[in-house]
């Protein structure tokens, strides 16, 4: 899933704060000024901790300083660029002409998003890096996420990284990085971040939401909410809680889950509200991405949790687009985390 759009919160792109991740962006920095930046990174870390907003403001940081000399950047304690700089309000604006963002479209048939990131999405950084550049001739793409690429989409980025323009950069956004095809992978340098401190949480959330630091229910979401800010802002909305804490339940009781448990889970999850489908999702992804990142010589078994991953969250599109039953979705989910738990 992607980084949150909506008219609730702050979108990445207009998120000018950065909570937990100062080594990281010091990496970057430190990387930019050197004047031999890595021309592609894969941003990998669990949903919902700032990979979205850390590209941004990488974006942001090198399209108003295209100049990696410039005495600026070379005495810049972080990434920080001032709201006001001409290339942050079109940033923010989607209308800066050295940035190209890659995601998930508007399916305008349905006026709802297509289920991937299709080849043709990924085809229109050929034009994007091979334009006429101006304002220091940088182009950035930002994909958000790699993990959403369709077979084709993945083959014709990898074309891209293979042979990359002069002064471009990618970021690839991964909630998983290690279900990433091997040959995008190594041609990345690879940033992992962090699940954020509680208090870290509690501070991006009140600023995502324009509220008080320090308000109760901020706190209780962010000591749920493991580290991920979209989880916390999940969480806040009410329903979302109580479901979590279902699917946390049955995910402890793998390979056996209770039968009567997931019948429960499917009632809950009964409707069309997006919420609670994308809080089921973000639960399930959470578990898989964990067992991904652990590692484990037993190749075959990570590779049993990729393919789950995928047909779980392939299943969980169809449901969404076309509005089937959710509760077949628990019990096929769960059939196959049953499945991924044993090996």
């Amino acid at each position: 899933m992607s980084e949150p759009d909506t008219g609730t919160t702050t979108h990445p792109r207009e998120t000018f704060a950065l909570f937990g991740h100062a080594d990281a962006e010091r990496t970057l920095l430190e990387s930019y000024r050197s004047g031999r930046i890595p021309h592609a990174w894969l941003i990998g870390g669990a949903q919902g901790v700032g990979k979205a907003t850390l590209a941004y403001r990488m974006a942001r940081f090198v399209l108003a300083h295209p100049d990696p000399a410039a005495g600026v950047v070379q005495q810049a304690s972080s990434l920080e660029v001032d709201p006001d700089n001409s290339a942050a309000r079109r940033i923010a604006a989607e209308a800066h002409p050295g940035l190209l963002v890659v995601k998930r479209e508007l399916n305008e048939k349905t006026d709802k998003l297509f289920t991937e990131i299709r080849v043709d999405d990924v085809r229109r950084a050929v034009p994007f890096f091979g334009s006429t550049a101006g304002e220091g001739d940088w182009r950035v793409a930002i994909v958000d996420s790699v993990d959403e690429l369709n077979r084709a989409g993945a083959n014709a980025l990898l074309k891209i990284l293979e042979e990359p323009p002069e002064r471009a950069l990618l970021f690839l956004i991964s909630h998983a990085p290690g279900r990433v095809l091997p040959t995008i992978r190594s041609r990345c340098r690879l940033l992992s971040l962090r699940p954020l401190d509680a208090s870290e949480v509690a501070q991006a959330v009140a600023v995502a939401t324009h509220a008080e630091a320090g308000e109760a229910a901020i706190d209780e979401v962010s000591k749920l909410a493991e580290g991920s800010v979209a989880r916390a802002l999940a969480l806040l909305n009410g329903p979302a809680l109580a479901l979590r804490k279902q699917v946390i339940d049955l995910l402890a009781q793998l390979p056996e889950p209770d039968p009567r448990a997931l019948h429960s889970l499917g009632d809950a999850l009964a409707g069309t509200e997006p919420q609670k489908l994308a809080a089921f999702l973000d639960v399930v992804n959470g578990w898989l991405a964990s067992r991904l990142r652990a590692g484990s010589a037993d190749t075959s078994g990570m590779a049993r949790v990729a393919e789950a991953w995928e047909r779980i969250n392939q299943s969980a599109r169809d449901v969404e687009t076309y509005n089937l039953e959710r509760k077949p979705l628990v019990f096929a989910v769960f059939g196959l985390l049953a499945a991924a738990a044993r090996g």
